[in-house]
């Protein structure tokens, strides 16, 4: 369990902590475009955003750990098909709630890099998932992925939840 915890806390530090805050911090260090605080709406919606980027990660992160028996981390991913929570709406719940959070530190800091940041993360995103994530899922779960990815959107969400 101990050395489970210890994966667990390995792709935590490396990969959401690197994108949300490591690399954000560096923009914001090395930037020269200083603003104002945020508007009173857009500090709201820079609030709400994070909330639901923030509930999209943890609970996703957790039913990679309980149901999946795994981690979001590449060298050690679920070894179960997780299709409960928000995965019942949308394929990829974790990466839209990272997305939440990204955007919510560009309402936040009203920053050109982190705005930029947010794109670039979200393109490498749209790009990588169907050519890469989406044909490893294929082959490690078969029919049951295919069934799956079939009947679940891969961003949109679903306004019902999936049954299957």
């Amino acid at each position: 369990m101990t050395r489970q915890v210890g994966k667990l806390l390995k792709a935590i530090l490396i990969l959401p902590v690197n994108v949300l805050i490591v690399i954000p911090a560096l923009i914001l260090f090395f930037s020269d475009d200083r603003r104002e605080l945020p508007s009173a709406g857009t500090a709201v919606l820079g609030g709400l955003f994070f909330c639901v980027g923030l509930f999209l990660v943890v609970s996703t992160m957790r039913l990679f750990w309980k149901e999946g028996l795994g981690t979001p981390a590449p060298w050690s991913p679920p070894s179960k098909l997780v299709v409960e929570g928000p995965y019942r709406h949308v394929r990829n719940p974790m990466i839209s709630g990272v997305l939440f959070i990204l955007m919510a530190e560009v309402c936040f800091f009203l920053n050109n890099g982190v705005a930029l940041w947010f794109l670039l993360f979200a393109l490498i995103n749209a790009v990588y998932i169907p050519l890469v994530e989406e044909k490893g899922l294929e082959k490690r779960f078969g029919k049951s992925y295919l069934i799956y990815k079939e009947n679940v959107p891969r961003w949109i969400p679903r306004l019902l939840p999936w049954k299957g």
